[in-house]
């Protein structure tokens, strides 16, 4: 295995008026951050995060010059991790990588071992960056579903922003999970992509927009993966069954959510709270687990969209507008 000290990077700058930059870099060993293993990365990949990252937004990133990139997938260079050995197929999300600690975007990074995770076996570097962040994510709220439930004839399933990273992967565990999908997109035109990922129904983002005017509506979802949050949540809460559950897992219509607590007294729905980031290990395992069985991987494979380092801060502002489809697959070193 060669281990030349010299690699690519996307490094993000901050000049003095506040502006963020990225420049593809040569970097070496010495400029990596602390910690007890070294990854060869071959894949990363891009979610609404990294977008917000690439373009300075949030206040995610408080040092510079900064790698970003909050997942990744590779193999272990140098190790004095007990659990990783030189060789190991290594996957890591989450922990604020790409964040607060250097990530993906780049031929190597430096992480402590306790925040990766070995490949299942079978997995390539490739499909668990098809997975990444958000398709781990999707598997979260399924299972947080499941223990709440949820079973494949307790009737449709909603899944909000369903084009996008974590609904694309959401509507397809579920489709081959055997559930009925109900899947909200404002994008007419990507009807038959969902519907090849598992959808039944598609519903038009527009009928879930306006303001609630009920603190209760007609029975309609035993669950829902919720990536919108904001007015399309509120409208979905007083829809939900009898102790029904909605497992919320992103912001992309707001982070406020005007409702009542009706739903959750008189028909006992649960909002559930998905993190992935902070996640314990035993439940990332899991997770990871069940993606090699639960996730069909001729549908991820179709969910794919092939780009380089030099693609990324397109790719990011496109990302923040609703503009990327299914998955972005990043390899570094083309």
């Amino acid at each position: 295995m060669s281990q030349s000290s010299e690699f690519q990077a996307l490094v993000l700058d901050k000049s003095d008026d506040g502006k963020v930059a990225s420049t593809i870099k040569t970097l070496s060993d010495a400029d990596l951050p602390e910690g007890d293993v070294v990854v060869r990365v071959s894949h990363s990949t891009l979610n609404y995060k990294d977008g917000l990252v690439l373009n300075g937004l949030g206040g995610l990133v408080r040092t510079y010059p900064h790698v970003p990139g909050i997942d990744f997938a590779g193999t272990v260079e140098q190790s004095s991790h007990p659990d990783y050995k030189e060789g190991d197929a290594v996957v890591l999300t989450g922990w604020r990588v790409g964040e607060a600690h250097w990530g993906g975007y780049a031929q190597k990074a430096r992480v402590k071992g306790d925040w990766l995770v070995k490949l299942p076996e079978g997995l390539s570097p490739k499909r668990a960056m098809a997975i990444g962040t958000a398709g781990f994510t999707a598997m979260l709220a399924v299972l947080a579903l499941e223990k709440h439930g949820a079973s494949a004839d307790g009737g449709p399933v909603l899944v909000t922003g369903a084009t996008g990273g974590v609904g694309s992967v959401a509507t397809a565990i579920l489709g081959k999970l055997g559930y009925e999908v109900d899947a909200v997109t404002g994008k007419a035109e990507s009807a038959d992509y969902l519907k090849s990922l598992g959808a039944t129904t598609i519903i038009p983002r527009g009928d879930l927009a306006e303001p609630v005017t009920k603190p209760l509506l007609k029975e309609r979802w035993q669950g829902c993966v919720d990536a919108v949050g904001g007015q399309m949540l509120a409208n979905v809460l007083p829809q939900m069954k009898y102790r029904g559950s909605v497992a919320a897992v992103g912001l992309a219509g707001g982070n406020k959510l005007e409702t009542t607590v009706v739903p959750f007294l008189l028909r006992g729905v649960n909002l559930l709270g998905i993190d992935s980031v902070m996640c314990p290990k035993p439940e990332r395992g899991e997770a990871w687990t069940r993606l090699t069985s639960d996730l069909p991987m001729d549908k991820l494979d179709a969910m794919i969209h092939d780009a380089t380092l030099k693609d990324l801060p397109d790719l990011g502002t496109r990302i923040l507008k609703g503009g990327v489809q299914g998955r972005v697959v990043v390899d570094v070193n083309a």
